[in-house]
């Protein structure tokens, strides 16, 4: 295919409650399928998480295996899932780069065992490493480019999709893959949640409900293949992150800094798919910011962690490949029924036509913000999608 100046995602893999590959999260959706089961169901009954809601991979043998991590599975799934929807050969791998997000790494498997598994003493330091998923992608793929790890919390997915759009556009390598993965439902993980106060006490997933004070943990992966090509494939004219430099833990409860991510953009988005986690803290943040960017009211809202739960670092990562499935289609995913919508905006509960760009949020826990715009490719005879999106041909 011809070069192209702008960034296309020619390949997606996703593995989460929901499903083992893309097309399945897509249906779920379209279904609107939601897999939240009590935590007993997978930790045991005395388990003092037991009676919370959680989701998680149901084929618990794909992620059991005697040399690689249980994270480290999760991500060559979805990394393999990518690179067959791209169609990328063994050529085409070994100059490509890698780019994984996590928050919590090879936590899972580390920090207890792993039911099931039976380990390779010689892999056991390996093993704890957070960088462990990259080095795996990279040994059974080929991939021989460059390759970053990202730990920047809840953020990492979407800002290993930033980095990896960047290594693109300088020329570091011809193409990029952007993975982000976490398995958080391990007991120790979930002490720490717990302690913090975030955990959600009941499995419907309302984020701006009056009185939300949760999340729902969820484990997931994803995977994005990015390239500069033409054809008929979403693009990613966008990225952007900025700091609240404010508290380790809370997001200012104006919105901080996000607001200020908008301004470098051409054209206002035709939808926003925002963090929405069902914290307390993220249900007063996120309206406030909404509010700032637009105050005459804005584009739809797309809700996803009411049908994935939070995975996490995987999150952004996750949503994006959601999203990107229905941008496929020239559509945008439905929001689960009967959501409370922020003031001056719109959670609809069937698919939307998709005619403008999708801008993505995540935010990490300290304070930093990033910011994914995706749109249909512009053709010159589509003057719909031209006026939207403020872009000529």
């Amino acid at each position: 295919m011809a070069i192209d100046p702008h960034l296309s995602i020619t390949g997606l893999g996703a593995l989460s409650a929901l499903g083992t590959d893309v097309p399945s999260h897509h249906a779920a959706v379209i279904g609107q399928r939601v897999p939240f089961r009590l935590l007993g169901g997978l930790l045991g009954n005395d388990s003092p998480h037991a009676s919370r809601p959680g989701a998680w991979i149901e084929v618990r043998a794909m992620l059991t295996h005697r040399k690689w991590s249980p994270v480290t599975m999760a991500a060559l799934h979805v990394a393999r899932e990518a690179v067959t929807d791209a169609g990328w050969s063994s050529e085409d791998l070994r100059d490509a780069a890698l780019v994984v997000g996590t928050s919590r790494g090879n936590a899972a498997g580390w920090l207890g065992p792993w039911p099931g598994r039976r380990p390779f003493k010689l892999m056991a330091a390996s093993n704890t490493i957070h960088s462990e998923p990259a080095s795996a992608i990279t040994i059974e793929l080929g991939i021989a480019g460059p390759n970053h790890v990202l730990a920047s919390g809840c953020a990492a997915g979407l800002d290993a999709i930033g980095i990896a759009m960047m290594l693109v556009k300088c020329g570091a390598a011809p193409r990029a893959l952007a993975v982000a993965v976490d398995l958080p439902l391990v007991p120790m993980l979930l002490d720490s949640y717990a302690s913090s106060g975030i955990l959600a006490r009941d499995s419907h997933v309302d984020p701006y409900r009056p009185g939300t004070s949760g999340f729902i943990p969820a484990e997931g992966a994803a995977a994005m293949a990015i390239e500069a090509v033409s054809g008929n494939h979403p693009r990613l004219p966008h990225y952007g992150c900025n700091s609240d430099a404010c508290d380790p833990v809370g997001i200012p409860k104006d919105g901080g800094h996000t607001p200020e991510l908008f301004n470098s953009l051409a054209c206002m988005p035709h939808a926003v798919c925002p963090h929405a986690t069902g914290t307390a803290v993220q249900a007063a943040a996120d309206p406030a910011a909404l509010a700032r960017v637009f105050p005459a009211g804005g584009p739809s809202l797309h809700l996803l962690k009411p049908f994935l739960g939070h995975t996490i670092g995987a999150s952004g990562l996750l949503e994006s490949v959601v999203l990107a499935s229905f941008l496929r289609e020239r559509k945008l995913p439905p929001n689960r029924p009967g959501l409370h919508a922020p003031p001056g905006f719109a959670l609809p509960d069937h698919a939307l036509d998709a005619v403008g760009p999708v801008v993505k949020l995540s935010h990490g826990m300290g304070g930093h913000n990033a910011l994914l715009v995706m749109m249909l490719p512009i053709q010159c005879n589509d003057r719909r999608a031209s006026a939207a999106t403020g872009i000529t041909c």
